[in-house]
Parts: C-alpha cells; sequence; structure tokens
C-alpha cells in the first residue's frame, strides 16, 4: 500500500508543479473560528467541538485526521449548516469568501451548497438518488445553479462525466446507480459535486469502501481537479497514507479539539502534540518488520458527554504533566506550525 501512495505523491507533483504554487498568493477561502458544536441531552448539553480555529487557503488540500468521532465530520456538516436534529452550533464564526454563515439564512445557504460549497459523502449509495439516473442527478445541480437548459445543460453534463473518467458519457449517463460499480459510483458522486465549479468542496472519507486500486484512482481524480480548477479541497481521512501523498495541510483533531496544524511534510517528518505522534506511529507500512506487534493507542477516545478538566487527551498521553490539568491553547511552534501542548514552547508567528 505505501508503495502505491508513493505512486500517487510522485503523480500529484507532475499534476501540480511547484512552480505553479509558487507563485499563487495564500487567499483564505474559510476562515472558521472558534467553533463550537454542541449536543442538547436531558440533563444539559455535551460539546461535540470546543473553539475549533482554522483556515483554508484557495488551491490547497487541507488533510483532517483523527480517530473516529474526533470532530471530522461534525466540522464538515457544520460548515455546510448540516447539522443533524438536536445539535446545534454554540458559539464561533464560518466565514466562507468573507460571508458569514453561522446566520444565513437558509435560502441563501441553499444557493451556496452545491454552487460554491460542495460535499463528496462518505457511502454513494446512501447519498446518490436510487431512483434517479446518473445523468439527471447531474443536470439536477447544474439546473438548480446555474439555471441553464437544453442543449447547454447536456453539453456541461456530458463535460463532467468525461472530467470524472465516466466515458463515454451518453453510455452512463441513462444508468441508474444500482447498475454501476463502486468505483463508478464515487465517481458519479464526484460529478455532481465539482457540476457548478464550486470553490471549496469537502470530501469526507471518500475512497473507505473501495479497494487500493479504486482508491488511487479516486484520489488522483482529486487531486486533478482542484490542480485544474484552483478550488479547494477538505480531506477528511484516518488514513495517515493519504495524508502524506495528499495534502498541503494537516489538521489533527482529538475528541473536539483541533490540537495540531502544520504542513503534510512537518507531520510527516515529526510532529510536537504526542497524539500526533502516536497517530503517526500507527500507520502500518507494508514493509514494516513482521516480528514486532502492531503499534496502539492505550485507551479509548472519551464519550461526548464526559466533562473534562484540562486536556482531554491526558488520560491516554504517556507524557502527561500535572500542568495538563488545564487545557492547553493552540500555540505557534515553527512556520505555519501551531500545537496545542503544555510541553510545546511558543514561538513568535503569525496566526494560520
Amino acid at each position: 500500500m505505501l508503495i502505491i501512495y508513493d505512486r500517487l505523491a510522485m503523480a500529484s507533483k507532475r499534476s501540480r508543479p511547484a512552480d505553479l504554487l509558487r507563485w499563487k498568493p495564500r487567499v483564505t477561502l474559510l476562515d472558521i473560528a472558534d467553533l463550537s458544536i454542541r449536543l442538547e441531552l436531558d440533563g444539559g448539553e455535551a460539546r461535540l467541538l470546543d473553539g475549533v480555529s482554522l483556515g483554508v487557503h484557495r488551491g490547497e488540500i487541507l488533510g483532517i485526521v483523527g480517530e473516529s468521532v474526533s470532530g471530522k465530520s461534525m466540522l464538515a456538516l457544520a460548515v455546510l449548516r448540516l447539522l443533524p436534529q438536536g445539535i446545534r452550533i454554540g458559539g464561533g464564526s464560518i466565514r466562507f469568501d468573507g460571508l458569514e454563515l453561522t446566520g444565513l439564512p437558509e435560502a441563501k445557504l441553499n444557493a451556496l451548497r452545491g454552487s460554491r460549497l460542495s460535499m463528496i459523502f462518505q457511502e454513494p449509495m446512501t447519498a446518490l438518488n436510487p431512483a434517479m439516473r446518473v445523468g439527471d442527478q447531474v443536470r439536477e445541480v447544474i439546473q438548480a445553479h446555474l439555471h441553464c437548459d437544453g442543449d447547454e445543460v447536456r453539453s456541461r453534463v456530458e463535460t463532467t462525466l468525461e472530467e470524472v473518467g465516466l466515458t463515454p458519457p451518453q453510455q452512463v449517463a441513462p444508468l441508474y446507480p444500482h447498475e454501476l460499480s463502486g468505483g463508478m459510483r464515487q465517481r458519479v458522486m464526484i460529478a455532481v459535486a465539482i457540476a457548478c465549479a464550486p470553490d471549496l468542496i469537502i470530501a469526507d472519507e471518500p475512497t473507505t469502501s473501495l479497494d487500493v486500486t479504486l482508491q488511487l484512482q479516486i484520489l488522483a481524480l482529486l487531486r486533478s481537479i482542484v490542480a485544474r480548477r484552483g478550488c479547494a479541497l477538505i480531506l477528511i481521512t484516518h488514513d495517515i497514507g493519504v495524508i502524506s501523498a495528499m495534502c498541503d495541510r494537516v489538521a489533527v483533531m482529538y475528541a473536539g479539539n483541533l490540537v495540531e496544524i502544520c504542513t503534510a511534510a512537518t507531520f510527516v517528518a515529526g510532529p510536537h502534540h504526542p497524539y500526533s505522534r502516536l497517530l503517526l506511529e500507527t500507520y502500518v507500512d507494508v514493509n514494516m518488520e513482521r516480528v514486532r506487534p502492531l503499534p496502539t493507542i492505550t485507551g479509548s477516545m472519551p464519550f461526548a458527554g464526559q466533562q473534562f478538566a484540562g486536556c482531554r487527551f491526558r488520560p491516554r498521553c504517556p507524557n502527561a504533566l500535572e500542568l495538563c490539568t488545564r487545557k492547553p491553547q493552540l500555540i505557534h511552534v515553527g512556520s505555519g506550525h501551531h500545537a496545542a501542548c503544555h510541553r510545546c514552547a511558543p514561538k513568535p508567528g503569525r496566526a494560520f
């Protein structure tokens, strides 16, 4: 698997030259500040996200990594204001291209979703409409946001299907989702997401249900879309191999907190936060020696309703201090590198 991801990384460099990235200014497209998400309970409320702040720049791929229920998908749903019933934004700000989303009326949100903001969900069979043909599902998004019809919309549908590798589009468009393979269904999901050329795409575990070969194809497709269109991509995953091959920067989440954010190269070379280091150690390399046991992180993620005093990772941290009973702040620890740990020494520098 490591060899496959190395090939993906090499292909990504070819499709996205360093010279192209160097001259582009870092323009913040999505700015999340001190975001909190609350779950309403009979005895009060639980904090699902607690003071998360991060920015996403135009043309970059930001990876969000962490164990299950660390808050990755909840953050994505909050950006699109698609939170389940009983869960609400408890504070903070989500600004997209200067527009505040937290209090935006539903009609204006609907105009943004699918046009400038889009999401690729984890399981295509639950996200796609089983009763609609593939072409009609792409056409529906185009007609809703671009207000075109006739030959123009048909041409856009075919062009979009071709862009995601569903060829010939005239043969794929009349099919229903159940008539397609898993990889083809995921490509339909991507086609629906990019049909209106959004500025930001959020992909939530887009390759979980696919085999390794199809994973490589889908990830390479996403990377090429970002390179060609200059949009931003938030890639939610638990796979460190995908992070190292695909992403420009990495945000590490734990129990609803952002604990570290840095470049992908820095993350692979040596993150600062103890949780990030343990995540990196648990990544299984196919070339590793089989004689030693598989590395694990002891303990388990705290449940949503649990009350916390200090660092949420403290019960599982092998290097916990008495100071860790106080909540650590996300501090600047290096060039473009921030971590929330009392063991990290702060350095002067800009916020992310």
